[in-house]
């Protein structure tokens, strides 16, 4: 049994983010929580599995931005070593939620063709 902290992190995705870099660390109370972001939901996966492995991780929380299967692999990256959760929206709240994901999704597209200076396609 450890003595440590009990410890957490959740999991969203944002383009371009490091996940190495671009996370926040809060300790008190006897509590370790990290919030990380994670540059696609498919690297998810990969950076539970060293949450749980470097910091000691035993639950991985998921923004409502994953899908069921992103979970189930994320579940089995880390296997019995950490419970897994997943934020849902509630019924009332999927227009909201589809509606940010469409503007996420055109601000990236937009920051990508600047960061490129091609034309937009269309």
């Amino acid at each position: 049994m450890t003595t440590g902290p009990a410890r957490w992190a959740s999991l969203f995705e944002h383009p371009g983010a490091d996940p190495e870099r671009d996370r926040l660390v809060l300790e008190s109370g006897g509590q370790r929580s990290m919030v990380v972001a994670v540059a696609s939901t498919a690297d998810a996966p990969a950076v539970a599995a060293g949450l749980v492995r470097d910091e000691r991780v035993t639950l991985v929380e998921l923004c409502g931005g994953f899908g069921s299967g992103d979970v189930a692999a994320v579940a089995a990256a880390v296997g019995d070593r950490a419970a897994v959760g997943h934020v849902v929206f509630g019924a009332d709240q999927i227009p909201a939620a589809a509606a940010y994901a469409t503007a996420a999704a055109a601000a990236a597209a937009a920051a990508a063709v600047a960061s490129t200076g091609a034309a937009p396609a269309g």
